[in-house]
């Protein structure tokens, strides 16, 4: 679900992968090699004040997405809704998401979840919060205001500033999972001398979406946007790419854009072209560690094309296709309009039964995706088990 704002409230490795790939097409004699640009020259401003894809995140509203982010879980009952079981199986369901953050971050990223096993008994029935009625960011506040000062007996919450608040099964009022993200410039939460800057509250889709929610609504608090749209088509830019988008599809792991963004890639695994010319590229799956994973091709102030190589392992074990994803971003695009956007390698193939169209959408060896409006042309020269070589122009 969408954060809440204020307003609504080395050598022999390249040998290796070479020794695993195709031999590409050569390149158009016609279009001269762009000049190695740096990282930054692609990396693009946000420009909506908010969750976005701009690398200059504000790190006084958005957590750190590095390192040991410690998180305290409780767990509510309500007057109208008591809770009638152990809460090991809530903590259950969820205490995946730290393995899956582990990885998806190449273990840069770690979740230290710890839980208050007891229900905390909210002072308020659960029809009262809003959730059904439309939540505000006051009314949102209230609900983890509450949550905290029932918890503050029993729990010392002075090394916290992050807690997940998980439900009764039995509170049907709280159907949804909105990630609570502080107001600075307001007195806000606090319990036992700190401030309670983000907390992510469960609803009952929890049972749904399982321990990749956990991903998805921590994500918002590290500054990602939805990529799923809040109108038309729920999946129509992204599919199932991202955990930011579907969170049950079939390639869940963080785009490569993303990783990036959150300082889990490092600007030297980013390959960049700023200007015109061309770029030959070998890029290594997102889903493992080390090798280029991405490759950038600037358009303007706030877009950006980007390749990134995809296989179906590790998060993305069920992915409906591989080979290499391209896909436009703007970081003046609001949340949940298409900050990102997949181009559909192959539009013209039936999905199968547990995927859509763009989950079929990575392009493969032979395949070429062109913008005549900014000049823009990607080719996949070559893909294997290594990964995936493609070419970069702009004329």
């Amino acid at each position: 679900m969408p954060a809440l704002p204020r307003r609504l409230r080395t050598l022999a490795a390249a040998l290796v992968l070479a020794s695993c790939l195709a031999t590409p097409p050569a390149a158009n004699a016609s279009a001269p090699a762009a000049p190695a640009a740096p990282a930054v020259d692609c990396a693009l401003p946000g420009r909506t004040g908010w969750t976005d894809e701009g690398h200059d995140t504000d790190r006084a509203q958005f957590q750190p997405s590095t390192g040991t982010r410690p998180v305290l879980t409780l767990f509510v009952d309500f007057p109208d809704a008591p809770a009638g079981e152990a809460t090991e199986p809530y903590a259950a369901q969820l205490a995946p998401a730290a393995d899956w953050m582990r990885t998806a971050s190449y273990g840069r990223s770690r979740l230290a979840i710890s839980s208050l096993h007891r229900w905390i008994r909210m002072p308020a029935d659960s029809t009262s919060y809003g959730f059904t009625r439309g939540l505000t960011f006051e009314t949102h506040e209230k609900y983890v205001r509450d949550a905290i000062a029932a918890a503050d007996p029993y729990a010392d919450l002075s090394r916290h500033d992050m807690v997940y608040i998980v439900p009764t099964r039995a509170a049907a009022a709280i159907p949804f999972s909105p990630t609570y993200l502080y107001d600075p410039a307001t007195p806000g939460v606090s319990a036992d001398g700190t401030r309670l800057k983000w907390a992510v509250t469960f609803g009952q889709d929890m049972w749904r979406w399982g321990h990749k929610v956990v991903a998805h609504e921590t994500g918002h608090t590290f500054g990602l946007p939805d990529l799923y749209s809040f109108t038309g088509a729920t999946h129509q830019y992204a599919g199932g790419w991202d955990v930011m988008g579907n969170i049950a599809g079939p390639a869940p792991q963080y785009l490569g854009w993303h990783s990036w963004k959150l300082g889990w890639t490092r600007d030297a695994q980013v390959a960049c072209v700023s200007g015109l010319g061309q770029r030959t590229v070998r890029l290594t799956p997102v889903e493992r560690p080390g090798g280029t994973k991405i490759a950038v091709l600037r358009t303007g102030e706030t877009t950006a094309y980007v390749a990134e190589s995809r296989r179906a392992e590790g998060n993305d074990r069920s992915a409906c296709s591989t080979g290499v994803l391209i896909y436009r971003i703007d970081s003046a695009t609001p949340t949940g309009e298409g900050p990102v956007r997949i181009m559909n390698g192959n539009p013209d193939t039936t999905p199968p039964v547990g995927c859509t169209a763009l989950d079929l959408g990575a392009y493969t060896p032979g395949r070429t995706f062109t913008d005549p409006d900014t000049g823009v042309r990607i080719d996949v020269l070559a893909g294997g088990p290594a990964g995936d070589v493609v070419r970069l122009s702009r004329s």
